[in-house]
């Protein structure tokens, strides 16, 4: 089963595995959403969309379309 950000729970963490870097903005690559780079959910908005994210100390929101591009190993 493949799982995605769009998958955390508030508090879980996560290592980036892979995405398809033409689907996800560019802005989340300058921000270190890179593989190999640690994720965690920090809290979503009502309806789950945005997510906030702490990826290598950055806090990012993202939307939920874009988290379903974004494969995770879970950790911990």
């Amino acid at each position: 089963m493949k799982v995605t950000v769009a998958n955390l729970k508030r508090g879980q963490r996560g290592i980036i595995k892979e995405f398809s870097a033409e689907m996800v903005p560019l802005k989340l690559l300058e921000m270190g959403c890179l593989p190999g780079n640690e994720v965690e959910l920090v809290q979503t908005a009502p309806f789950q969309d945005p997510m906030y994210l702490n990826i290598n100390g950055s806090h990012l929101a993202i939307r939920k379309e874009t988290a379903l591009l974004i494969e995770i190993e879970l950790i911990g």
